[in-house]
């Protein structure tokens, strides 16, 4: 499969629009997964396009958040692993397995809308930290890497606010544990999507994308870090994954 963008036109406007969602939810605190496939859906692009389009676009933000966090020592492994090793099988599973549009639309409406929820609700954290159990990891991390291949999410919008509201981690540690997570869950899509014989985009589609992702993310890093108006960003955000979580739902769910 090689994908084009069929006018120049929409090869200005896509970059832009993920350069901007980018910049958005880095400001912040979020990797933007979400956002960058309610880009790609608003545009029409396909099914087959927007997974591994997303999954490698995780794995490029979510590799450099991953330095920085570990780099800043807030990394604990004994949080990570417990999810990560029901989370990563799945996700390669989920990146295996074929969906058809309809599918599709209706499974990232759903993870879209949940995500606008999420943004508009700020989870508190426990007010101690207690010792975190397989009987719980290994379910949530399964569902959260199935995602991850089948949609194009890394998981981490849904694992932080857990690990906080559980007390498995404070706010940092939650943070620092999700974008490996991501990254993990990412790369197993993309070995799964690999492993199915399915066709990648072209490098041409790929890589002004690529570098919107990351000067976005970079950029909305050193403006959170300047305080700008964090709620009114999360509700900007919200209703631009409201509008595409609807709009694949009734793709999903025409006839």
């Amino acid at each position: 499969m090689r994908v084009g963008i069929s006018s120049g036109m929409a090869a200005l406007l896509l970059p832009l629009g993920l350069l901007l969602i980018a910049v958005l939810y880095a400001s912040v605190g979020h990797g933007g997964a979400s956002g960058y496939i309610a880009v790609m859906a608003l545009t029409g692009l396909p099914p087959e396009t927007i997974r591994p389009t997303a999954l490698m676009m995780n794995v490029a933000v979510a590799g450099i958040a991953t330095a920085q966090f570990a780099g800043a020592g807030h990394f604990r492994w004994a949080v990570l692993w417990p999810f990560a090793v029901a989370a990563v099988p799945f996700a390669w599973l989920g990146g295996r397995l074929p969906l058809g549009a309809g599918v599709f639309g209706i499974l990232v409406g759903g993870v879209l809308l949940l995500s606008a929820a999420r943004l508009f609700w700020r989870p508190k954290e426990a007010g101690t930290t207690r010792p975190l159990t397989l009987a719980w990891a290994l379910p949530v991390g399964a569902v959260l890497g199935l995602l991850s291949g089948l949609v194009g999410v890394g998981g981490g919008i849904f694992l932080t606010p857990l690990l906080l509201m559980a007390g498995w981690a404070r706010a940092k540690v939650a943070a620092a544990v999700s974008a490996p997570f991501i990254l993990l869950n990412s790369l197993a899509g993309l070995l799964g999507w690999w492993g199915q014989g399915q066709g990648w985009p072209s490098p041409q589609f790929l890589a002004p994308l690529l570098l919107a992702a990351i000067v976005g993310g970079s950029l909305g890093g050193w403006l959170g870090s300047r305080r700008l108006a964090p709620e009114g960003i999360k509700r900007a955000l919200a209703v631009v994954l409201l509008v595409a979580g609807l709009k694949m739902l009734g793709t999903g769910l025409a006839p």
